[in-house]
């Protein structure tokens, strides 16, 4: 008897839904990123990509615990000598809340090229609307 080893064809691929209304942004993120890698699924394998896709709805209405949404800054760098970037939770947050859940869930991800594309599979929606309604996703509660 051999042991089954699932290649990239007969992986079948659903799509979630999540809404953020009112959720801790650490929890929803851990989520996300373990459906985005494929741990749960039962046919699990390391170095394939066997994630689905995540649809990520209300993003606007993220929260974070404590003080954290006081003090959480966002920092990038352009590139150029004395290019840091910072920005506030909050106004990131009025700016584009995608970007937050986005470098959430990202960052939870492989930094490889796999990890890159478990990341394409990612969806992030300011408000309740959604261009993926005929994939008929499902929702996924979080805990």
């Amino acid at each position: 008897m051999s042991t089954f080893v699932p290649s990239g064809k007969n992986i079948d691929r659903k799509w979630f839904v999540v809404d953020a209304d009112g959720q801790t942004l650490g929890r929803l993120a851990t989520k996300a990123a373990s459906v985005l890698s494929g741990k749960l699924n039962p046919q699990y394998t390391p170095y394939i990509d066997m994630g689905d896709h995540v649809i990520v709805i209300n993003a606007a209405k993220i929260r974070l615990t404590g003080l954290k949404s006081q003090t959480k800054l966002y920092r990038r760098y352009t590139g150029f000598p004395g290019g840091l970037r910072e920005e506030s939770f909050t106004r990131l947050l009025a700016r584009k809340p995608e970007k937050i859940l986005e470098e959430a869930i990202k960052g939870m991800l492989p930094k490889t090229k796999l990890g890159r594309a478990m990341g394409s599979k990612l969806k992030v929606y300011r408000d309740d609307k959604h261009p993926h309604a005929a994939q008929q996703p499902t929702a996924l509660e979080v805990a």
